[in-house]
């Protein structure tokens, strides 16, 4: 796969490419919400490039937020895994970006997903078929919004990666007070109540993301809360 951008993105371009998607179910504010975090991973921590999305050596990364494929498809854009004429078709029949990613049509993408508490649970499995091939170095990131720390699968998969010592896994949960049911200690507390590493850090510093993103946790599994503005307070990005 070659580099399908004519010329470099950055951080400031992302509005005016997700403006470039329109019609219904777009999701702006939910996808919004994941926009700093996705870019600081695929700017600064993801080992993975165009050139390199078949490389079983690469960093995977996996969508699973339901309402986060319109920020997601515009940091694939601008990191050259899709040309960015792909955006203006979003959600549309013939278009290969749909309201869900489809690991078949979009490149860059790991997995086919949509439904709420599947990302995690592919995420440990991806990681046990890692090592069964010998590939320890790769690691597997998955983001989840925080409603979607509701489903029961996901719970399953905190439960389990702790214990088994996944610490390739890094999971990224996206608090913008979605969630139902609340959780004493917060999010994070569930995780390290399971053995993970955990940390809770400030979804829209790009700084404290890095940091948090690239703490060392031996042995363990890796979760960052990165806490935003609850979802309401959200609007679509505006074309700059």
């Amino acid at each position: 796969m070659t580099t399908t951008t004519d010329h470099a993105y950055g951080y400031a371009d992302l509005p005016r490419l997700m403006g470039r998607m329109t019609g219904a179910e777009k999701h702006g504010p939910a996808a919004t919400s994941t926009l700093d975090a996705l870019w600081v991973l695929y700017d600064r921590v993801l080992s993975v490039t165009p050139e390199r999305a078949d490389d079983p050596a690469r960093d995977r990364f996996l969508l699973s937020k339901g309402h986060g494929p319109m920020a997601y498809y515009a940091v694939l854009a601008a990191k050259g895994f899709l040309p960015v004429d792909w955006l203006e078709g979003f959600g549309s029949y013939d278009s290969p970006l749909g309201h869900h990613p489809d690991r078949v049509l979009v490149p860059g993408a790991e997995i086919g997903s949509g439904s709420l508490g599947h990302g995690l649970p592919l995420a440990v499995g991806t990681v046990l078929g890692l090592r069964a091939r010998g590939l320890t170095d790769p690691r597997v990131w998955v983001l989840v919004g925080d409603a979607e720390m509701d489903e029961g699968s996901n719970h399953e998969a905190v439960a389990y990666a702790g214990p088994a010592g996944l610490e390739q896994l890094h999971a990224l949960v996206i608090d913008n007070a979605s969630a139902s049911y609340a959780r004493p200690g917060g999010i994070a507390a569930r995780f390290e109540a399971a053995g993970w590493s955990a940390e809770t850090a400030d979804g829209r510093d790009h700084e404290a993301l890095y940091a948090a993103f690239t703490a060392p946790h031996p042995g363990r599994p890796r979760v960052v809360v990165a806490r935003v503005e609850p979802k309401e307070s959200l609007r679509e990005p505006r074309i700059a």
